[in-house]
């Protein structure tokens, strides 16, 4: 392959609308110090590692993202791209490293191409493509949070069985990894045929976040000598960098609005069985208020849980419908540079796949709504009943209270009195003996707690005719 370039497009979130316009994500960073780990590491010869004194969002080697605050531009620097100078490999092959950092809206873009010196005069060979280190630009090295793309493009002879050959470059991309590939689709553009890749680590093939689309693009310009493919794309370039952010934030998008539905799911499920618990204590004779009270510390916290699962999903599907929006104007714009017919691997992406997605969320949301009222009404009836039950209760200790306290302040006063008549006579208390009549302390005992009772009988009239 002649004109040999491989590209990373990696998309990294800055912020989201829980932030302010000075506030970032926690790991909003990390995407520029791994790529300047991997500058040390790696590419020690080239200036990588040092990218962070060239971008605006870095003051004395501290990261200041108030800085990009107020910009016209989307540039991350101050001269546009950056030339990083070039390596050596064992083959004594030179290769160039440049990067173009951008700020899209709330996402960090950068364009990080390896092209070897002279490249137009240089063929490169399936396995000199290990010599471009492809391995430092997957997913677990790069762990961009929406995702990335790796793009290859090449100049082959008319006679190049293109299938074959890109099936190799992805083989040899991914050697010793650990990653697994497979076709995902094909087409053209710009007169040249690209061939889509996904690469995932074992046993992570739906969570594309860990994953990497593989773009080979493999181009004869003798099978089609007026175009100039690579300055279609020069000038396509803005377009064809948009439309891969969107496509990756579609993709991201559509994960978390999954485990979102999933963990509302759950999270029904749990407050589903306390609805059977509930149903199962109002039923019984003697309602237990402790119980309800342990219901009402219990659900609260799940059903904001619930609520919060369906927010994110609402705000998935109006983030999903803006960025296939944006991706539709994208694809339009590079459909009308050189007129040519919309790459139909994109167009079915849009038309079957996003259409499919942004229909789920809806239905998600449809099915969660009546949920969220029903879990607030029951809320409201617990907490109801609890109510009418304490007062019930305050009440009754209210009547218990007063009749014991008619009744013992009654056979106080009874007992006051006798007490009075005893230490009139002053006889010393004796046992209670058959030949004894009873002393007077023991009357006077006896009617203190005959007076109580007749208290405690006159207090309980009183209370049950209120």
């Amino acid at each position: 392959m002649k004109n040999f370039s491989l590209t990373l497009y990696a998309f990294h979130l800055r912020h989201t609308l829980a932030h302010t316009p000075d506030q970032v994500v926690a790991n909003a960073s990390l995407l520029w110090d791994n790529l300047a780990n991997i500058g040390v590491s790696s590419f020690p010869a080239t200036n990588l590692k040092d990218i962070k004194s060239q971008l605006i969002c870095y003051y004395n080697g501290k990261y200041e993202p108030k800085q990009e605050l107020g910009r016209n531009t989307e540039w991350l620097t101050n001269s546009q791209d950056l030339d990083l100078g070039n390596f050596t490999t064992t083959n004594g092959l030179k290769i160039n490293v440049n990067l173009q950092p951008f700020l899209l809206n709330d996402t960090y873009a950068v364009d990080l191409t390896f092209v070897p010196e002279s490249a137009n005069n240089i063929d490169i060979n399936i396995p000199e493509i290990k010599d471009f280190q492809p391995d430092n630009l997957l997913p677990n090295k790069i762990q961009a949070s929406l995702g990335q793309s790796l793009w290859i493009y090449g100049e082959v002879d008319a006679t190049t069985d293109c299938k074959i050959l890109a099936e190799r470059i992805a083989n040899a991309l991914l050697a010793n990894t650990g990653f697994n590939t497979f076709l995902n689709d094909s087409g053209n553009l710009f007169d040249s045929v690209l061939f889509i890749y996904q690469a995932y680590p074992n046993n992570q093939i739906n969570n594309p976040v860990v994953q990497s689309q593989i773009i080979i693009q493999l181009n004869n310009p003798s099978n089609h000598p007026q175009t100039d493919t690579l300055q279609l794309q020069t000038n396509a370039y803005n377009w064809l960098r948009d439309l891969l952010c969107c496509y990756h934030k579609i993709l991201f998008i559509n994960y978390k609005a999954s485990q979102s539905y999933q963990n509302a799911r759950t999270t029904y499920s749990y407050l589903d069985n306390k609805i059977q618990e509930f149903q199962t204590l109002i039923s019984q004779p003697k309602i237990k208020i402790s119980e309800l009270q342990k219901l009402l510390l219990e659900i609260p916290q799940q059903s904001f849980d619930y609520t919060r699962c369906l927010q994110d999903l609402q705000t998935h599907n109006t983030a999903i419908q803006t960025n296939i929006k944006n991706f539709q104007i994208c694809l339009n714009k590079i459909t009308a540079i050189n007129n040519q017919i919309s790459p139909k691997f994109w167009q079915d992406f849009l038309d079957k796949e996003c259409q499919k997605w942004q229909e789920q969320i809806q239905t998600d949301i449809n099915y969660l709504a009546p949920g969220q009222e029903l879990f607030s009404q029951l809320i409201d009836t617990i907490r109801g009943i609890v109510e009418i039950e304490q007062t019930e209760r305050d009440r009754s200790l209210e009547t218990t209270v007063q009749i014991l306290g008619i009744g013992f302040g009654g056979g106080a006063i009874v007992s006051g009195v006798v007490v009075q008549h005893i230490d009139k006579i002053n006889q010393p208390v004796a046992f209670i003996s058959p030949n004894s009549p009873p002393h007077p302390f023991y009357t006077s005992l006896f009617l203190s707690v005959i007076a109580t009772i007749l208290f405690i009988a006159f207090g309980w009239l009183i209370t049950k005719r209120k």
